[in-house]
């Protein structure tokens, strides 16, 4: 059954994070969606996973709901941000805290900056090696020919994988008319130039139970998944059984399975 949210923020160093929330009772679990997405892509995650958790979405810097055009894309912002927004949620109990693609990466860096605050790790097609083209995606989103008169032509450009529906139907009007994304080509570039930074050194030392989550069609090779696995000794290691690097999107059913699976512990046992 879908859950219902509610979007709020919070505010720092003069950047406004949006975020929603479900306002459940139970257990707080923050969910970080990737690079050029929103949080709420994560809310069928949220309702097919179920239960009593507290699902909070939040919109990273430089997307959706969030500050557009902030100062810093550094990558110790998005951790301080992460880091703010789950000492503001929960400041006496660690949270769960899962992401995917960059949102994964950023997942990794408050692990190992801010301990205290993750009591359980999950990660969905992330990696610590880096080198990310950010040159590449940035002229990507910059081909774009905007704004696209309505969501059907973004969608011929775009193609009709799971990826380029959501972001079809996250278009938003454009000041001149038509629809644009809820993101700009050179901050997508700039947030990538952090991510392509290798971060070994804090992926080894993150001390909650992680378990890494890989897609049928992968963007990582076995021996790329393997290399990051064995970068962490104890790291749970699960390959879908479908889906692509947006498997939140196209598995959403597997995915939400195996993240339920992390969240009770059983995969530790």
């Amino acid at each position: 059954m879908a859950q219902a949210f509610t979007r709020r923020e919070i505010r720092r160093d003069g950047v406004r994070l949006s975020y929603l929330d479900n306002d459940a009772p139970g257990p707080v679990v923050v969910l970080l969606h990737g690079l050029a997405g929103t949080g709420d892509e994560f809310t069928a995650t949220a309702s097919a996973v179920g239960g009593r958790y507290r699902f909070v979405l939040p919109d990273l810097r430089g997307h959706g709901a969030s500050t557009r055009r902030p100062a810093d894309l550094s990558r110790a912002a998005f951790t301080s941000d992460a880091a703010a927004l789950i000492s503001h949620l929960s400041p006496d109990r660690p949270v769960a805290l899962a992401g995917q693609s960059m949102g994964g990466q950023t997942a990794i860096l408050a692990a190992a900056a801010r301990p205290e605050l993750v009591g359980r790790l999950v990660l969905l097609e992330a990696n610590a090696a880096g080198g990310a083209d950010a040159a590449r995606i940035g002229n990507y989103f910059r081909s774009w020919p905007l704004p696209f008169a309505s969501a059907q032509a973004a969608l011929e450009f775009l193609g009709d994988d799971a990826l380029s529906r959501s972001w079809a139907a996250h278009l938003e009007p454009a000041p001149g008319g038509g629809l644009a994304p809820p993101f700009d080509a050179d901050v997508m570039e700039a947030i990538m130039t952090g991510v392509a930074e290798p971060c070994w050194r804090q992926w080894q030392s993150v001390t909650a139970p992680v378990t890494a989550v890989f897609a049928a069609k992968s963007m990582f090779s076995p021996g790329e998944q393997a290399e990051f696995v064995a970068g962490r000794p104890g790291t749970r290691h699960v390959v879908l059984g479908s889906g692509s690097h947006d498997a939140h999107l196209d598995a959403t059913t597997e995915w939400a399975g195996v993240l339920r699976e992390a969240l009770t512990g059983a995969a530790d046992s």
